[in-house]
C-alpha cells in the first residue's frame, strides 16, 4: 500500500488583476501559500512556504473553473549534524471553484506535485477548499482561503 501525504495548505492571500470587476471575466492570481505537513511527513517536515499564480475561467454563473501551479519549499528537523531537512515541490493542478454567496466560495482540486530536485517521485494530489474572495477595488479582490490536501505516492514514499 502506497504511503500516503497529508498538507494542511492555506492560502493566505491571492491579489486578483481583474480585466473588470465583473465575475464573468477569467482572472489571474499570485499568492503566498502556507503549508502545515500531517501524517509521516509531518516527521521530517515542519513547515512549508512558497507562491503560485491560479487562474479562473468562468463556466456558469457561479461556477469557476481553476488552474493553479506553484513552488512549495517545505523546512523541517535537524536531519544529520548541521543539515535540516528542506524539499522543494512544483504542484500542478486543475480544479473547480462554486461561490455559494458573493465572496464565499468551495471547491476542489486535483494534480500532480512535482519535486524539484531529483531523488523523489511525483505525487498524486487532491483535496477540497473553502475560501472568502473580497472585492477591494474595481480590478482587484482578495483571496483568503484553506485547503486540505491529500498526496499519495505510488513507490510508497
Amino acid at each position: 500500500m502506497p504511503l500516503k501525504r497529508i498538507s494542511l495548505v492555506i492560502a493566505i492571500v491571492f491579489l486578483f488583476a481583474k480585466a473588470n470587476a465583473q465575475m464573468r471575466e477569467s482572472t489571474l492570481g499570485i499568492g503566498v501559500e502556507l503549508g502545515f505537513p500531517m501524517a509521516s511527513f509531518g516527521d521530517d517536515a515542519r513547515y512549508g512556504l512558497g507562491g503560485s499564480l491560479l487562474y479562473q475561467q468562468p463556466m456558469a454563473e457561479h461556477l469557476n473553473l481553476t488552474v493553479n501551479v506553484g513552488y512549495l519549499r517545505f523546512n523541517g528537523n535537524q536531519t544529520f549534524g548541521n543539515l535540516r531537512y528542506r524539499q522543494s515541490f512544483l504542484p500542478v493542478k486543475a480544479g473547480v471553484r462554486y461561490f455559494v454567496g458573493s465572496y464565499l466560495y468551495g471547491g476542489a482540486e486535483i494534480g500532480a506535485i512535482l519535486p524539484a530536485t531529483s531523488g523523489e517521485s511525483t505525487a498524486f494530489a487532491y483535496g477540497p477548499n473553502l475560501g472568502l474572495e473580497v472585492p477591494v477595488s474595481d480590478k482587484g479582490s482578495i483571496d483568503v482561503g484553506l485547503r486540505f490536501e491529500r498526496w499519495s505516492r505510488a513507490n510508497g514514499s
